[in-house]
């Protein structure tokens, strides 16, 4: 089944925190994701406090960095939510960003390989099963977490490049796939995922609007940081590809990059547009084999963007 999520902003102020996560489950939205962003909030915490206000609506948490949490005790705390509402529940789990990792002296040697360690450590533990055998970075071997959830959460993997796509089809129950997520990198993603039944999970910046040019142009700030070497798996499908990155080496800082580009690269590149031309992006991620499609409100005033983000749920 082919679903529709929203994100709940990083950086939105906490007194509408609540209030936005209780608009989207109104809304009809399938999903809700909150962020784990080092200077932010925490992703557990974020996501009891909206399963806790709403009443249907899923919550994915995009994504815990691996290296933040030891693995019995994320298995725990995911239990506890996923015992406290079944089914409601999708643990997303990185590696993290280098520089925040970094930052706080939790970037390992070999990130692929803590990833992994910690994906089935979890997921196993998850299951009720005693934790496996030790290995480089997760030693949590023979631990029983004591309660298991009756409807075991999925976990996927928030990656980017051909390597940690197959890693995710190896070890997890699927992939998120961070923004920009267009059909043709949806497309090629599947085939490093290394199977069709996988969850395929996309973010994009999104915005509505009855005129579908001023639409992508205020979406436009959100597409600066595009080109960016750590983004090329997601640009390389893309057949404008090569005149992307010319385009952002002649141009003289993010912002005249994203201001200049060409309409039909945002319309590419985002889910912006009229609610006709947005619905229509969405079902070709979703054609493409994407599982669920995550808009990501890219307006200043969120709460009020997330009615008119709402347009495209309406058949």
């Amino acid at each position: 089944m082919t679903r529709v999520g929203v994100m709940l902003p990083r950086d939105l102020p906490v007194d509408e925190v609540l209030g936005y996560a209780q608009r989207a489950d109104e809304l009809g939205f399938d999903e809700l994701w909150v962020v784990e962003d080092l200077g932010f909030r925490g992703g557990i915490a974020q996501a009891s406090a909206v399963l806790a206000t709403t009443s249907r609506i899923v919550v994915g948490i995009g994504i815990l960095p691996a290296g933040a949490r030891n693995a019995a005790f994320a298995a725990m705390e995911l239990a506890t939510l996923a015992q406290l509402f079944p089914g409601r529940l999708i643990a997303g789990i990185g590696h993290g960003m280098p520089g925040w990792m970094q930052q706080v002296g939790a970037w390992p040697a070999s990130p692929l390989t803590l990833l992994e360690e910690y994906t089935v450590a979890v997921r196993t533990l998850l299951r009720g099963d005693p934790g496996p055998a030790a290995g480089r970075y997760v030693q949590v071997e023979g631990v029983v977490i004591g309660e298991s959830p009756e409807v075991v959460p999925p976990v996927v993997l928030g990656v980017r490049g051909p390597k940690s796509i197959a890693l995710a089809g190896r070890v997890s129950d699927g992939v998120l796939l961070a923004e920009p997520a267009a059909p043709p990198y949806v497309r090629a993603s599947i085939g490093h995922l290394g199977s069709a039944s996988l969850e395929v999970i996309t973010y994009d910046a999104a915005v509505v609007g009855d005129d579908g040019r001023a639409a992508r142009d205020l979406v436009r700030p959100g597409l600066a940081w595009m080109g960016e070497p750590d983004w090329a798996p997601h640009l390389a499908p893309l057949p404008f590809a090569g005149d992307l990155a010319r385009h952002r080496e002649a141009s003289s800082g993010p912002e005249e990059f994203a201001a200049t580009m060409p309409d039909e690269w945002v319309r590419e590149l985002s889910l912006a547009g009229t609610p006709d031309e947005v619905r229509a992006r969405i079902a070709a991620r979703h054609q493409a084999g994407a599982t669920s499609v995550v808009l990501i409100p890219a307006e200043a005033d969120r709460l009020d963007a997330l009615d008119r983000l709402a347009q495209v749920l309406r058949r």
